[in-house]
């Protein structure tokens, strides 16, 4: 069974190199990246779509022609008081907090945020339930819950900042019986 996973095309936010909020859009590079990302999706075969409820990824589905059901578990992290700031911006307003992230970003709850850790539970209970489904899933989603789902092959969340998923590319994540891989990355 193969899951496989599209990250939104380029937002607002990634554009100015910001922690993403809830209400970004994509920019007019990103309705461009999702477009092609159309054209590569007719080579796969999925049964079923999810999506993050975000605005970025309910457009991207939107590009994609496709509809989905929207799960919370592939939302991207909450970034509490740090979203919408760029690093310079949070490590001056905010540098008793941008210290503890530094020093542990993945168990570090930012306030009125999420951490990691916790992200990367929600992950694995949503990963859990598609193989429990056994079909294969297309999944639009963000590049942290991307991110969460390669280290899910591995086994925890200590994987995390080992991969990258760029705007609008597709990751394929198979499992057969109970091994786990990761096919595809950043398929563009």
């Amino acid at each position: 069974m193969d899951i496989i996973f599209v990250r939104h095309g380029e937002s607002h936010d990634n554009l100015e190199k910001r922690f993403s909020r809830d209400f970004i859009t994509l920019t007019e590079e990103g309705i461009e990246q999702i477009k092609n990302t159309r054209t590569m999706l007719e080579r796969y075969d999925f049964s079923k779509v999810y999506v993050s409820p975000l605005k970025r990824t309910l457009q991207t589905l939107s590009y994609l022609g496709l509809e989905g059901e929207e799960d919370d578990r592939v939302r991207e992290m909450n970034f509490g008081i740090f979203a919408g700031l760029t690093f310079q911006e949070y490590q001056k307003e905010y540098p008793e907090e941008t210290r503890l992230w530094m020093e542990d970003s993945l168990n570090y709850t930012i306030p009125e945020g999420e951490n990691i850790a916790d992200t990367y539970k929600r992950v694995e209970s949503f990963m859990e339930d598609l193989i429990d489904r056994n079909e294969n899933a297309l999944v639009v989603t963000h590049e942290g819950i991307i991110r969460l789902a390669c280290s899910w092959v591995i086994g925890n969340s200590e994987h995390f900042y080992r991969f990258r998923a760029e705007n609008g590319s597709i990751t394929v994540i198979s499992v057969d019986q109970d091994y786990k891989y990761i096919k595809k990355l950043n398929h563009k």
